[in-house]
């Protein structure tokens, strides 16, 4: 049985609205899931050509909370990792090993709070990659950080049963944008290449973040124009005009 995948997939912004903020008060899975996933996503590492995230993930949990997950803490621990796995798989990360999920009980927390804290280990020494970090700071997650808010109809994006589309036209020849995160630069490597001299190998990259769609320069050495403009990061609408080096591509979007 799965404990994550089917209610992440379709339900998750129903189980995050304001009826279950209301009535419930532990530590649920899918809250898990989620900030685990948020946490991969904050401590990313850009290197030359891949894009790192911690492998050694460390929940902590009030007394009461852990509990509750007694009789079957291994079979979570295990989907969580899935999770993550999934998780990174999905959105191009380069991981040191496979993850790995430990859970520890804290004293300190009160009920429906959790801390995680993540951690980079390099299994062997001589292995390609950035090197071992120690644990970060633990980013703690209480009730009150999500507390009840006015209701509003979500929309089919919001609850994950429909994606935005959108797509990228360079050079006549157009590519859709399938993941949370398109790399574009003139190395072969990237998901959309560019043949200029002028792109750095890994120059920028269109980020889906909910519906919104957004141009994040990645550290290029000639930068990033959206519609003329040198930018660092610029949220995309239809027709926007992205130059990198001395090519242009177009974004496109499809109306919902």
């Amino acid at each position: 049985m799965s404990f994550l995948r089917s209610i992440e997939q379709r339900v998750e912004g129903l189980i995050e609205g304001a009826f279950g903020r209301a009535f419930r008060t532990h530590v649920q899975p899918v809250e898990l899931a989620r900030k685990l996933t948020k946490e991969m996503d904050d401590h990313r590492t850009v290197s030359v050509s891949k894009v790192y995230v911690p492998n050694e993930y460390s929940v902590y949990l009030a007394p009461t909370d852990r509990e509750q997950f007694a009789s079957y803490e291994n079979a979570l621990v295990d989907e969580l990792r899935q999770h993550l796995s999934e998780h990174a798989r999905r959105e191009r990360y380069a991981l040191l090993s496979q993850p790995r999920v430990v859970m520890e009980t804290d004293g300190d927390l009160s009920v429906g709070e959790f801390g995680i804290a993540t951690r980079m280990i390099q299994p062997d020494p001589d292995a390609e990659g950035p090197p071992s970090s120690e644990r970060g700071q633990t980013m703690i997650y209480r009730k009150e950080a999500i507390a009840a808010v006015p209701t509003e109809a979500a929309s089919p994006v919001e609850l994950g049963v429909e994606e935005p589309k959108a797509r990228i036209t360079v050079g006549g020849r157009t590519h859709e944008i399938d993941s949370r995160r398109v790399v574009i630069g003139r190395s072969r490597e990237c998901d959309i290449p560019v043949a200029d001299p002028n792109a750095s190998r890994r120059h920028a990259e269109i980020r889906r973040e909910g519906d919104t769609f957004s141009v994040v320069d990645l550290g290029s050495t000639n930068g990033t124009d959206v519609n003329g403009r040198r930018t660092q990061r610029a949220t995309l609408s239809d027709g926007d005009r992205i130059t990198i080096g001395t090519t242009d591509l177009v974004f496109q979007r499809e109306s919902q």
